[in-house]
């Protein structure tokens, strides 16, 4: 292992202070009694009166002067500054705490704890006056030194940023801990699944939990990842969506029931696609489509208004107003209008010819749904930037769907559209088994031709339905592309903590 001078120092300095009876990584608990953020909410300038504290955080900076130092603590709450004295640390003849330990062998990065009162500078800045100081970690590998500074117009400038999006995905950890904002955007994402299942709860919808290994993926169109059980001596499959068996759950009597669920679909890699994802899926007996498209304007709407205290959120370039009622399109309507074309009627022949006509690429494996999806997502959804429900979808493209009740050849399916990608998907359920067993074979015929997504057949769900299944609306919401949104985050990749990553080095 290749090691860096300050790596080779910060190694010496640990076997030192283990020498001189300190150890870098102490088991004792250390009692927090306030946060940065409290200290400066929450103190009096006016009365600067001498509150005694305890916290403990990382070593950012630090400014020795002689006989006293300055230095910036940063907890998870953000950053204070701290006054330490030689005499107050290290009251007695003993001088070493303040001038061997912290003035030597601490650095940049290391944890320590410190107990003190909060005052304020004569520039008026609340800092900590430190009154016992303890190294709680000794960090071996020096952080990125980003600096931060601000003009006289109150604009701050950094310097040195972090920001190599290599780096700062394979580095998690680094990138929280030098750049604050991330924080704030992964803080803001927990804030909206906290939201939306306060909604859902106080719906009386209850919160469950189904497999993700399965032995049949089903429940969307996809490529899974396959494993092999050894116990079994069976294949099982890592769930591409948790749909059929959330509706097993409403045969078996519930009204209302929703998860939080990690899907996995083994798929290309982009600023909007994982290949592991979370996503929210509800299902409620007695609705419909038309129903649900009203739930979905009021839970987004109460997201925005959380998360920004109001429904106006800027993504990039835009202004996106979540705030109800939103525009709504058929699919069809929306193709006619971006292209002015009416592809309604076409056959798969007339779609292949009218795709190659528009530029969109097709290949001999996709029939007539697949043709009809890829004219959609290169013709219209890129330029549908505000919030918008494209409904009644080609019964082709939707095995999982009912058949919509006033228009043939069509399905009871939305999918909402925002800042030009689906954020949702949602039908009237299929309930009728007899129905289901053929869309599954129609699914299995587009297998056989070389559709690699096509969905499989579900003997188990399809009994299911046998028993009954009461009219049901389903819905299931991205929580990465949502909280890409709502954070105003290029890629998915920023409001993952830990996104996949292609091997660090070749030999892994």
């Amino acid at each position: 292992m290749q090691l860096s001078e300050q790596e080779l120092r910060r190694r010496h300095e640990r076997e030192e202070l283990e020498k001189m009876g300190i150890n870098p990584y102490p088991s004792e608990l250390f009692e927090v009694t306030a946060t940065a953020k409290e200290i400066r909410e929450n103190f009096d300038k006016e009365k600067n009166n001498y509150q005694e504290v305890s916290l403990a955080g990382r070593l950012m900076s630090r400014r020795v002067m002689g006989k006293a130092s300055f230095a910036e603590l940063m907890d998870s709450t953000g950053r204070i500054q701290i006054y330490v004295s030689r005499d107050d640390i290290a009251p007695g003849e003993d001088k070493t705490m303040y001038n061997t330990v912290f003035k030597k062998m601490l650095d940049i990065g290391d944890f320590i704890g410190i107990k003190g009162y909060a005052f304020v500078t004569q520039v008026g800045e609340i800092s900590v006056h430190v009154t016992e100081l303890k190294l709680l970690t000794k960090s071996l590998k020096p952080l990125p030194i980003v600096k931060r500074e601000v003009d006289e117009n109150g604009v701050e400038h950094v310097y040195d940023a972090f920001s190599d999006p290599e780096l700062r995905y394979r580095q998690r950890y680094v990138d929280l801990v030098v750049n604050p904002h991330v924080r704030e955007t992964f803080k803001k994402r927990s804030q909206l699944v906290s939201t939306m299942r306060s909604f859902l709860t106080d719906k009386g919808y209850l919160e469950v939990e189904t497999p993700i290994l399965q032995p049949i993926h089903g429940g969307a169109a996809a490529r899974p990842f396959k494993t092999h059980h050894n116990a079994l001596d069976m294949p099982l499959y890592l769930r591409i969506a948790n749909e059929l068996y959330l509706k097993r759950l409403i045969v078996g009597g519930f009204d209302g029931v929703f998860e939080f669920a990690k899907d996995f679909r083994n798929e290309g890699m982009d600023r909007t696609h994982n290949p592991e994802f979370t996503v929210m899926e509800v299902y409620v007996a007695y609705k419909d489509y038309n129903w649900m498209m009203d739930m979905v304007e009021e839970m987004v709407e109460k997201v925005a208004l959380t998360l920004h205290g109001t429904t106006e959120v800027k993504v990039g370039d835009n202004i996106i107003n979540f705030q109800r009622p939103w525009k709504r399109y058929t699919m069809f309507e929306a193709i006619e209008h971006f292209t002015k074309i009416d592809i309604s009627a076409m056959e798969e022949a007339e779609l292949r010819q009218t795709a190659e006509k528009l530029g969109v690429r097709v290949d001999p494996t996709m029939g007539k749904a697949k043709l009809i999806d890829e004219i959609f997502g290169e013709t219209s959804e890129p330029y549908l930037i505000q919030p918008t429900f494209i409904t009644d979808y080609p019964v082709e493209m939707s095995p999982l769907a009912k058949k919509h009740r006033s228009k043939p050849g069509l399905v009871e399916r939305f999918e909402a559209i925002c800042n030009g990608k689906e954020i949702c998907n949602a039908f009237s359920e299929l309930n009728d088994p007899i129905d289901q067993r053929a869309r599954f074979e129609e699914q299995l015929e587009l297998g056989r031709r070389g559709d690699t997504e096509a969905m499989v057949l579900d003997e188990d769900f399809l009994r299911a339905l046998e028993y009954g299944m009461p009219p049901t609306a389903g819905l299931g919401i991205g929580i990465d592309r949502l909280s890409m949104i709502m954070t105003n985050s290029h890629s998915i990749q920023d409001v993952l903590f830990f996104p996949q990553m292609k091997p660090e080095n070749k030999d892994e």
